[in-house]
């Protein structure tokens, strides 16, 4: 197993590789508004839009330039938004020095289509998808899914989100004036040293992911937010490597739930705190009518590894390499009431049909293993899913196009957010019983520590290109932690 030198900096004094850049430095108290990326909605582009991986520098703290990637600029990339029903092409060029992908992460297209290692685009090429829309409105994600280099490029900025829309979510009233009370709220954790991002690197970073100690919201420190004095829309996405959110509101307030990964739910679920493990989304509405400035805040990630008799090892919640209960961002209401969305919230949201499981005909286990002496320089695989580590020329499983089966996952060591390219499903049983209210709707990404059991129907073929399963702490995924399925 090949590991990041200990410390290395690239040309150009930016992005720095080290294996415990733990040093604080003084922040800012607030870096400034929240960046709001820009919006290409396929419609107003011809039904065709241009995306540009490239290597460039960013400033995140000021006087402190940092060696970054992105999509059409130095840092994340442009909000996408197509509609249901539509067949968008997007051009992806790569002009990154390395090999990288553009995963459409939670859109139902065929396994061709996907974005995974079996698409690579080499530096210099491009390449030219036809993306055909028939799912639901949801939030969904972007990013590079490059073969043992997902992690690195993801960490390093290749990222950005992706909004499907149909007209029963146009219908519903919902705030829907992107930047103003429909917000793109990009969470991500990043390590810096002395204002510089830094990637961190070495076996424990390999075993936790890469977990940082400052915040970072649409690619900035501590932003605020001008809102409207009335209901606001927030699309939630954790874009970080490993850690975990669990977010709340600095006054205690409610909110309410309205969709996650698959699209919205049915009804509206009132609650003062919620969970986004990475590569989850969830859609809320938040009431600012009060005109009070109030913080998102998220308590200290209690995602990270657990070692039972292992006293070399241990949690990383103590440390400062793992951000902990701190400011994600601040909200202030200060602007006018929008126009376009609705002061009430709707009573029904969206109805959807759920695989019957009397229709079931396979059902499968997997299993997250984590062997730590795998990363000691034995014969054990440290990471796998079933003790096999990923081949990208084997297949894993064979499912019939069309077939509702039941996937039983559990994970080793810690718990582990499990993503499934080309599907959506439900949770039907969580360690046995049935599952919590917080695990309803249609998923794509799943926390799994006890036995889970998803209720999963395959639409999308995956002849030409299998679709993947894998860990979704980004350096799990790299190390092996990741099999492939075909739909035929």
């Amino acid at each position: 197993m090949t590991f990041l030198s200990r410390r290395t900096v690239l040309a150009g004094g930016g992005l720095l590789l080290g294996a415990a850049c733990t040093r604080r430095f003084a922040t800012p108290d607030q870096a400034g508004t929240l960046p709001i990326p820009r919006l290409l909605d396929a419609r107003d582009h011809g039904q065709r839009i241009g995306l540009r991986a490239q290597e460039g520098e960013t400033t995140f703290f000021p006087g402190r330039r940092s060696a970054t990637m992105g999509y059409n600029g130095s840092y994340l990339g442009p909000t996408l938004r197509v509609h249901r029903g539509d067949d968008v092409t997007v051009t992806v060029s790569n002009n990154l020095s390395a090999d990288t992908t553009v995963h459409w992460h939670g859109l139902l297209v065929p396994g061709e289509l996907d974005g995974s290692p079996h698409q690579t685009i080499s530096p210099g090429e491009t390449w030219r998808p036809t993306l055909p829309i028939r799912q639901p409105a949801a939030t969904l994600f972007y990013h590079s899914h490059a073969h043992g280099r997902t992690a690195e490029q993801v960490y390093a900025g290749l990222a950005g989100l992706l909004f499907v829309t149909d007209e029963e979510e146009q219908g519903l009233g919902l705030p829907s004036d992107y930047g103003v009370d429909d917000l793109p709220i990009l969470i991500q954790d990043r390590q810096f040293v002395d204002g510089r991002l830094v990637l961190p690197a070495g076996m424990m970073v390999a075993l936790d992911g890469r977990r940082g100690n400052v915040i970072l919201v649409n690619g900035a420190y501590n932003p605020r937010a001008d809102v409207p004095r009335g209901l606001v829309r927030l699309r939630l996405v954790n874009g970080s490597n490993a850690r975990t959110y669990d977010l709340s509101f600095s006054d205690g307030r409610a909110f309410y739930w309205i969709g996650t990964e698959g699209g919205l739910l049915e009804k509206s679920v009132e609650l003062q705190s919620l969970t986004l493990a990475s590569g989850q989304r969830a859609e809320i509405l938040v009431d600012f009518s009060d005109g009070k400035p109030v913080s998102l805040v998220s308590a200290p990630d209690q995602s990270t590894l657990r070692m039972h008799g292992m006293g070399m090892m241990h949690r990383h919640e103590a440390s400062e390499n793992n951000a902990g209960d701190e400011t994600v961002l601040t909200f202030s209401p200060r602007l006018a009431s929008s126009k376009r969305g609705s002061t009430t919230l709707p009573l029904l949201l969206a109805s959807r049909a759920v695989p019957d499981p009397a229709t079931v005909v396979a059902r499968r286990r997997l299993v997250l293993n984590m062997r730590l002496g795998g990363m000691m320089d034995s014969d054990e695989e440290p990471l796998t899913i079933n003790h096999r580590r990923f081949d990208i020329d084997r297949i894993d499983e064979e499912v019939e196009l069309g077939a509702v089966e039941i996937w039983k996952v559990s994970g080793q060591k810690m718990a582990h957010p499990f993503h499934i390219h080309g599907v959506h499903f439900d949770v039907l049983r969580r360690d046995g019983e049935e599952p919590d209210l917080l695990d309803q709707g249609p998923r794509d990404t799943i926390v799994v520590d006890e036995p889970v059991e998803l209720l999963i129907r395959f639409d999308q073929p995956a002849s030409k290109a299998p679709f993947l399963f894998h860990c979704h702490i980004l350096e799990h995924e790299d190390e092996g932690m990741m099999g492939q399925f075909s739909v035929t």
